[in-house]
């Protein structure tokens, strides 16, 4: 028992420190934090293109001097052309906004397509180069053919400014009103086509529809009509970008065949034989830079996140399954180098 003379024992403070993990656990966590914030805010500026609801195309750099002002653009056409409308507008339209630009580039890699998508995308081009004074420059990929070598004609008239590449099919001048009878074929089902119509012209090109005789001949007639006035048009484009062509040279190369790159350059259906470089390089010096003075830029779509994660181009999927049914079932004429055109799909 302690009495009141009796010394206390000594008190002891203990301070409780932090374990080592302790420490740099706290710090380890503000680290991640603040670098998380970092790559957060580059990703942003990076990929802000993501969250830009009306930015149709992206510019990208290609080549030459990434300093200089003045542009060379090169413009994609790929696969085939069902309207003109889509990617190829909206580089256009970019072109068109943008006063730096000095030079195009047609990258053409298609086998054709609509004759009004192939008609609009030659006109807009045609007009951009007029309206800007804009050289350009055709290169060529595995295929410029029948649409395709129809906008390859909005060159302006200039010389020397269309490139094949040594693999390049290109030509099939023509054009093609694709139409199947399968008349025949459903009837052995115990199908009939009983539409009702208007005339008996409305129905000019149903492919079930049973057809007297005098009337699929009317028909004939009058589809061949309107694929003569389309040719007509088509040998006239090519006039304006190849006026070297005379009426025979151009007779004897309009008839739908397809030509290598070696036959469409002893035709006189284009310049070169070359790769992109090589119209580039053309399209510099046609506008008068050099290789310090160009920027050389390309364009891309826009991806979204879901694009990111799902990959791909999930509302490009979904429009290209529609078109492509709409383009099955719907009658069109083409330029277009196939036997098969429902086939074939717009990227």
């Amino acid at each position: 028992m302690q009495t009141l003379d009796t010394p206390l024992p000594p008190t002891r403070v203990i301070l409780e420190q932090g374990t080592l993990w302790g420490r740099w656990g706290t710090r380890l966590a503000w680290a991640i934090a603040s670098i998380s914030l970092l790559v957060a805010m580059a990703s942003f500026g990076a990929n802000q293109q993501y969250f830009q609801t009306d930015a149709k195309v992206v510019e990208k750099y290609d080549s030459l001097s990434r300093v200089a002002s003045a542009k060379v653009a090169i413009v994609d056409v790929s696969g085939a052309i069902m309207g003109g409308s889509g990617f190829t507008r909206w580089q256009l339209d970019q072109i068109e906004k943008d006063e730096t630009v000095k030079a195009i580039v047609l990258r053409v890699d298609s086998p054709g397509g609509t004759v009004s998508g192939s008609d609009e995308i030659h006109y807009r081009l045609a007009r951009i180069g007029k309206k800007r004074n804009l050289p350009v420059v055709v290169s060529m990929g595995g295929i410029a053919a029948s649409g395709g070598y129809y906008i390859a004609m909005a060159n302006g008239g200039r010389e020397d400014v269309i490139f094949a590449e040594p693999a390049t099919l290109t030509g099939s001048i023509g054009v093609i009103i694709p139409h199947f009878d399968l008349s025949k074929l459903i009837q052995k089902f115990d199908i009939t086509d009983d539409s009702i119509a208007s005339g008996p012209l409305k129905e000019m090109l149903s492919p079930t529809k049973d057809r007297t005789p005098e009337l699929a001949q009317r028909e004939r007639e009058i589809l061949q009509t309107l694929v003569d006035e389309m040719f007509g048009r088509f040998k006239q484009i090519v006039k304006d970008g190849r006026p070297k062509l005379d009426e025979d040279k151009l007779s004897a190369v309009a008839t739908g065949q397809i030509f290598t790159a070696q036959q469409a350059l002893d035709a006189g259906l284009v310049d070169r034989i070359g790769f992109l470089e090589d119209a580039v390089t053309r399209a510099v010096e046609l506008a008068g830079l050099t290789a310090d003075t160009a920027r050389v830029v390309s364009y891309s779509r826009p991806r979204s996140l879901l694009d990111e994660v799902i990959g791909g181009n999930s509302s490009a999927r979904g429009r290209g399954t529609l078109e492509a049914f709409a383009e099955w079932t719907t009658p069109r004429a083409w330029y277009l180098c196939s036997w098969w055109p429902s086939l074939i799909s717009s990227q």
